[in-house]
Order: C-alpha cells, then sequence, then structure tokens
C-alpha cells in the first residue's frame, strides 16, 4: 500500500462512518457556531456604540438645574478639562395623541439658534431641521415617530406652560442622547418622546430668554471627569443643580451599556460551555472510535507502516470530520451573527448597522476544537500505535472479574438473567460507564441554558409587575404637589384605589462608594406597592431609617443597621446620615425607601407628594387616562401594561432570541452525543451480541440487552444533568446582573422535563437505528477472530 492508499482506505472510513460524521460534525457546528454568532454579535455592537459616539460627538458630563444665566457659560467653558459646552432648555410637557388614551410625555431641547447642536449631534433620518423663523416646527425621535406612525407633516397637540399648543413634524431624527429614550424606568417609545424644537420658541413659552436649565460638556483628552463635575457642582448649585454626572450615569448610555454587557456577558460564559463541552464529547467519542479499529492499526503495522504513518493517518480522519464541523460552525456563526445584531439594532437605533466577524473569533473557536479533537484521536492512538503487530490483531485481553458490591450483597439475585448480564457488563468497565454517563449527563446542562431563561423572565415579570408592583397605572406631577391631588385622582369615575408617594433625587454615599438614585416615601399599609425580603414576605415600613434593594446594598457594602450619608440632589440640598433598616429584594433597579412620613421629616416640608399609584376598573380604563390628560400638573402616566410590554420587547427579546438558539443547539447536540454512544457501544459489543444470537437468543432478545444498558445510562445521567444544569445555571447568573435587572436562577420543573425529553427522545430514535443494525449483524464476519 501507499499514502494513496491510506487516502482510499481514509475515504472508506468516512463513508462507512457517514452517520457518526454527520452526528460528530454538527456537535462541532453547535459548538462553533454558537461562540462565533455570541462573540461577533458582542464586537459589533461595542463597535456601533463606540463608532456612533465618536461621530455624533456624545458629551461626557451632564447637568441639569432650575434656571441660571447666559452668563456663566463663559466661567463653564473656563473650567479645566472641558473642551466643548453646550448650553441647553429643556422642560418635559403632556403630549394629547388623539388615538392613545393616556397622555404621553414630550422631553422639548431647544435647537441652537445656529441651527443644529455641535454636541450629541442629530441624525437626520427623514425630513429637514424646523425654521427658525416657524415656531411650531418640530424634529422628533425616530422611536417615537414609529411608535406612533408619525411622519413629517404630521401634527401633535402639546401642553406647554399650561396651554395646549399644536405642533408640526417637519424631521425624524436619532440623537446618541436617547438611543434608548427613558424616562424612569424601562424605555417606552410610546410614551415617552423626544422633541427638537426652535430655541426661541422654548425659550419664550418658558420665560428662559438668557437663560438655560441643561448643560452638556464634552472633555478635553486627559482630562479627570471628576475634578470636572466638581467644579461644575460648585458653579451650579447656586442655580438649583440636580447634581452633575458622567456618561456612565446617563440613563440611556447606562441602558445601552447593560445590554451590550449582557451579551457580552452571555457570549463569555454560555457560547464557551457549549465548546467546552462539545471538545470533551468529542474526546471521548473519537477515543472509542479509534479504539474499535485497533486490529486495523495493528494490520498496518504489520504491512510496514511506521507509527508516525499510522497516526497521521489517524489525525487526518478526525481533523476532517472536526474541520468540516469547524467551516459549517463558523458560516452558520457568522449568520446568526448577523440575524442577532439586526435583531439589537431594531431597538437600539443606530444610524447604521454595522457588523464584523474578527478573525481572532473563529480561529479561537475553530483552534480550541480541533486542538481538543485532535488530542483526544492521539489520546486514543498511542496505546495502540505502541503495541507490536502480532499483540495488537488480538483481542484486548479479557479483563480479570470481581464480583460488584451489587452481587455481593445479593441485591442481583431479584434481577432475571438478562437484568444481572446489563448490571455486570456496566459495572465491569465502570471507567467507560462513567464517561458514557457524565458524556449524556452534559447534554442537559447546555439544553437547560436554553431553556431556563423563559423561567427567569415569567418569574422577573410575575415578580416585579405583579408582586411588587400592583398598580395599574403611575400618575407622576411635573413638581411635587400637596396631597390634595391624591384625593383628586381618586375621585375619578373609575378609579378603585390610589395612594400618593414622594420621590427625591439623591446622592448615597458609604466611605468611599456612592451612587445616585431616589428615595421613594411609600405611605404606612400600602398596597400597590409593596417591599419584599428574600423569602418574598412583605417588609413593614419601619417609622424612621432607610431601606435599600439588596443590589444596591451590595454596591455600597452595606447592610441592615450601617449607617449611610445620603445627599438630597433637590430644595435645599439637605446632607444627613440615616441607619440603613432592611434590605429589599427587588430584581429590577436600585432603589432606596423610607415611610412617606419620615421622608418629609427628613426633606423638612409638609405633605407634598410626587405621584399617584392607581388602581383603575379595566372597562373604564382610557376614560380616566383621557380626564388625567386634562390636569395641568401631571407629567406623565405610565401604564403598567404598556411598561411591561415595552420590557417584554426589549430586554426579554434579546435574551429570548440569544437562547432560543442556543437551545436548538443544544437539542442537536443532545442527539448527537445520544446517537454516537448508541453506535459505538454496539460497535464494541458486536462480538458479544453475535455470540448471544449463535447460543439461541433471539433478535429482540439481544436488542434489549443493549438497549436496556443504554436505558439504564441515561436514567442515571438524567439526575446528573439536572444538577450540572442548576450549577451551570447559578455559576453563569453569578456574572450576568446588571443595573438596571437581576434575572434569578429559577428552572421550572417544564424546563427539567423539557431537557430530559430531548435526551429521551435522541434516545429513542437512536434505539431505532441500533434495533436495525443489530437485525442486520453478519455473525459470521463479526465472530472472526485473528490468531
Amino acid at each position: 500500500m501507499s499514502i494513496k492508499t491510506l487516502d482510499k482506505k481514509l475515504v472508506r472510513d468516512l463513508m462507512q462512518m457517514r452517520g457518526q460524521v454527520l452526528t460528530i460534525g454538527l456537535v462541532v457546528a453547535c459548538g462553533v457556531a454558537s461562540l462565533v454568532a455570541a462573540m461577533s454579535t458582542y464586537d459589533s455592537l461595542q463597535w456601533m456604540q463606540a463608532s456612533y459616539y465618536h461621530e455624533s460627538h456624545f458629551a461626557h458630563v451632564f447637568a441639569s438645574l432650575k434656571r441660571a444665566p447666559l452668563a456663566l457659560q463663559a466661567k463653564i467653558v473656563a473650567l479645566p478639562g472641558v473642551a466643548e459646552a453646550e448650553m441647553r432648555v429643556v422642560y418635559d410637557v403632556t403630549l394629547d395623541i388623539p388615538e392613545v388614551a393616556a397622555p404621553a410625555v414630550g422631553r422639548m431641547i431647544a435647537l441652537p439658534k445656529s441651527g443644529a447642536p455641535r454636541l450629541n449631534q442629530l441624525h437626520l433620518r427623514r425630513g429637514r431641521l424646523p425654521n427658525p423663523e416657524r415656531p411650531e416646527e418640530i424634529l422628533i425621535n425616530e422611536a417615537f415617530a414609529k411608535a406612533h406612525r408619525f411622519t413629517p407633516d404630521d401634527t401633535l397637540r402639546a401642553l406647554i406652560n399650561g396651554k395646549y399648543q399644536t405642533l408640526r413634524i417637519v424631521g425624524v431624527a436619532l440623537s446618541p442622547e436617547y438611543v434608548f429614550a427613558i424616562r424612569g424606568g424601562v424605555p417606552d417609545d410610546r410614551q415617552f418622546g423626544i422633541i427638537r424644537i426652535n430655541h426661541d420658541a422654548l425659550t419664550a413659552a418658558f420665560n428662559m430668554e438668557g437663560a438655560f436649565n441643561d448643560v452638556v460638556l464634552r472633555l478635553a483628552p486627559g482630562a479627570s471627569r471628576r475634578q470636572v463635575i466638581e467644579h461644575l457642582d460648585e458653579l451650579l448649585t447656586p442655580y438649583g443643580s440636580l447634581g452633575a454626572f458622567g456618561r456612565s450615569e446617563q440613563l440611556s448610555h447606562r441602558f445601552l451599556t447593560d445590554e451590550i454587557k449582557q451579551q457580552g456577558t452571555m457570549a463569555t460564559t454560555i457560547p464557551p460551555i457549549f465548546v467546552a463541552v462539545a471538545a470533551f464529547l468529542l474526546n471521548v467519542v473519537l477515543t472509542r472510535v479509534v479504539s474499535i479499529q485497533r486490529e486495523q492499526i495493528a494490520t498496518l503495522k504489520a504491512l510496514g507502516y511506521s507509527n508516525r504513518t499510522v497516526a497521521l493517518h489517524y489525525m487526518k480522519l478526525v481533523a476532517l470530520i472536526t474541520l468540516a464541523g469547524i467551516g459549517l460552525g463558523i458560516v452558520l456563526g457568522s449568520g446568526l451573527g448577523r440575524l442577532m445584531t439586526a435583531n439589537y439594532v431594531t431597538f437600539f437605533h443606530f444610524p447604521v448597522f454595522l457588523f464584523r466577524v474578527q478573525p481572532w473569533i473563529p480561529l479561537l473557536a475553530g483552534g480550541v476544537t480541533l486542538a481538543a479533537a485532535l488530542l483526544a484521536a492521539l489520546n486514543a492512538i498511542r496505546r495502540v500505535v505502541w503495541l507490536a503487530p502480532a499483540e495488537a490483531m488480538r483481542p484486548p485481553a479479557p479483563r480479570a472479574y470481581r464480583g460488584s458490591f451489587l452481587e455481593r450483597s445479593g441485591l442481583m439475585r431479584a434481577l432475571s438473567p438478562q437484568g444481572r448480564m446489563v448490571v455486570r457488563s456496566i459495572t465491569s468497565r465502570p471507567l467507560r460507564a462513567f464517561f458514557t454517563v457524565l458524556g449524556i449527563a452534559l447534554a442537559l446542562p447546555i439544553t437547560i441554558l436554553g431553556l431556563f431563561w423563559h423561567d427567569a423572565m415569567a418569574h422577573l415579570i410575575t415578580m416585579q409587575f405583579t408582586m411588587i408592583d400592583r398598580s395599574d397605572a403611575i400618575v407622576v406631577f411635573t413638581d411635587p404637589v400637596i396631597d390634595r391631588a391624591r384625593r383628586e385622582i381618586a375621585r375619578l369615575p373609575g378609579v378603585m384605589q390610589a395612594e400618593a408617594f414622594r420621590t427625591v433625587p439623591v446622592r448615597l454615599r458609604a466611605g468611599h462608594r456612592s451612587y445616585r438614585t431616589d428615595i421613594m416615601g411609600i405611605g404606612q399599609g400600602a398596597e400597590l406597592r409593596r417591599l419584599l425580603d428574600a423569602e418574598q414576605r412583605s417588609i413593614p415600613l419601619p417609622p424612621d431609617g432607610l431601606l435599600l434593594t439588596d443590589r444596591l446594598g451590595e454596591r455600597l457594602g452595606v447592610k441592615a443597621g450601617d449607617t449611610i450619608t445620603v445627599e438630597v440632589l433637590e430644595g435645599e440640598r439637605a446632607r444627613r446620615d440615616i441607619v440603613v433598616q432592611a434590605m429589599v429584594n427587588e430584581l429590577m433597579g436600585l432603589s432606596a425607601y423610607m415611610e412617606l412620613r419620615a421622608l418629609r421629616r427628613f426633606l423638612r416640608e409638609g405633605e407634598t407628594i410626587s405621584a399617584v399609584s392607581m388602581a383603575v376598573e379595566a372597562v373604564r380604563a382610557n376614560e380616566v387616562y383621557t380626564q388625567l390628560k386634562a390636569l395641568p400638573k401631571v407629567a406623565t402616566v405610565s401604564v403598567k401594561a404598556v411598561a411591561l410590554q415595552s420590557f417584554k420587547d426589549t430586554t426579554a427579546t434579546f435574551v429570548l432570541v440569544f437562547t432560543g438558539i442556543l437551545t436548538v443547539f443544544a437539542v442537536i447536540i443532545a442527539i448527537g452525543i445520544v446517537y454516537n454512544n448508541a453506535r459505538i457501544t454496539l460497535a464494541e459489543r458486536a462480538w458479544e451480541l453475535a455470540s448471544l444470537r449463535v447460543l439461541g437468543f433471539t433478535q429482540g432478545e439481544v436488542s434489549r440487552l443493549l438497549l436496556a444498558e443504554l436505558s439504564l445510562e441515561i436514567l442515571v445521567a438524567i439526575p446528573l444533568g439536572w444538577w450540572l444544569g442548576y450549577q451551570f445555571v447559578a455559576a453563569i447568573l453569578a456574572e450576568h446582573q446588571t443595573e438596571m435587572f437581576r434575572i434569578p436562577p429559577i428552572i421550572s420543573a417544564r424546563s427539567y422535563a423539557l431537557a430530559a425529553l430531548a435526551i429521551m427522545v435522541s434516545a429513542i430514535v437512536s434505539a431505532l437505528i441500533v434495533r436495525r443494525r443489530i437485525d442486520h449483524l453478519d455473525l459470521v464476519e463479526v465472530l472472526k477472530t485473528h490468531e
């Protein structure tokens, strides 16, 4: 034979193993594709974010205040580290959209007199900029336009400083400041729009001529953001500043960064597990495949082929199978990565779609997988290659048999003779049985990893939107008002219950750590907003002190009983120390709470409120929301059903699309694992099964022996796989928390059952294929041995 002859043998082997080649290749492809898709999506999102921010001159520092004279601009620009500053006038107004019952909020931002802003530059999607001589012309953000199907030349009404005015849309634009338009909790494109309006029109409406109430800064290279913020606060505090903050605390950027971080966490945790599992299974399967060809290796050596030539022949076999899977995985992963990135961009509102697969990503995925496959083959070959041809041509020496614990204990007597044969087959080769069980068990965690996200999201939604927030809608006022407003809302027809609360912006400090958030003051005995502990029990509000969500406590490094400093960012800007009385278990946001009267004492103010939670009759909901539009002090009405749908359309969609793809990959891997285990077990035990046929066993009895062994291994593997699945989920979620929400390690019985069902269906399909092969065993050929 020549090298060419060995190549012919290679082709013949591949054809004979085509079922196993296909399934092994698919296992490899799924592992590689998951990593390529996830990493390329993460990289592309970061690239788009960085490119958009750079090209549009996204600001580094932001500050809002009551009112300051434009003469202050010179001092702000002169601050050390400030490269550029832009003074703006910004007001939130109520919008009356005819087809929407609840009033929406429009954030009106005055355009510079020169035209377009220099910082946070606009990207015009349709239409044009407003004409400075036409005060009714506006630009709106694209997400709001899509939500209400607005186009240039459409009109909407806005309640501006107590008077409704009709505005005409002349263009649709994007801004890096509002990749996500957020006012409070989650993005809500239907109820919150960004409106750009002529400078003179807005300043005249709110008596802000020669003044500003918002400022954005771009820093010089190398400038200290912290020092710039400190100096800016010194200048703006006398003018009612709420405290300057950096880009990291800007709501849209924070939400966008959290979403990208979440994708990055999934990309660096879940796909590597897929690749590792695929590599491990590849190792186990290929080790057994090569070991089966022990006699062929010996024959090649007897014919004069060197150890190196034989080893390279089998390495080539393994490499071809693996490379085919890697190639398919790279192509599939690139396509899925593009689809996943496009899915994100649907909600992120970037001006351009950018996608790339950097060379290191497929090289990493393919390199790790190929290295694992070749090591597996080398490990199997070295034990056979170094044997003398005469010894290698003989079947392996029978193992010394020792009765297992089951036999010594007498438990085997309860089994039938066939049952004893199955148990003895497994216990006589414990290492092989262990790796078989482990290989099957590892198929369950990767299936569970794809399925559990549905359970986690359902639990998160139930906790946040049903158990904690039990209201139907929340009315938020433009400024704090007296408690009489709650009573007026409670008297509206259709309102069943109304509870007031007060929110105040604060900065919490604990040592060197700080966090900017709101304190919510809740009335004693409130039912529409509940505070729960880790066991989901209601926490009574203490008469004094502060309550923090557990994640905020972790961020600040404090626990119940510790004292922290509270800096109020409005009014008299009080700064006092306060004791943390308890920790609250919430899955969304990082919040702080106080009893309403305690918060009023802390602020030294009367019976003021910021918002009202409402329980509304479903049939009269639209009537209630329409009446609220007429109230001048109402800034927004947040309808829980709309907020929930917005959450499902954004965060939940991102997670579930990605994990849906992983679930499909996981099921394919599970099928590949079980099928290959069954096929290899048949090849390893063909001689034994043929012997039983000669001894008088029927085809059915022989099949049941082999399939009973596989069934027993699967029964042991399933609970092990369930346990591993939970451990995998818990480990991944430890790295998967964002500021916006925390995903709980919740796995339903349904997900466990579906994961097990995937394994069992794979086993049934594999059993049918194996049974057919057993029925067609050539007894004479199989029983031949080489003396």
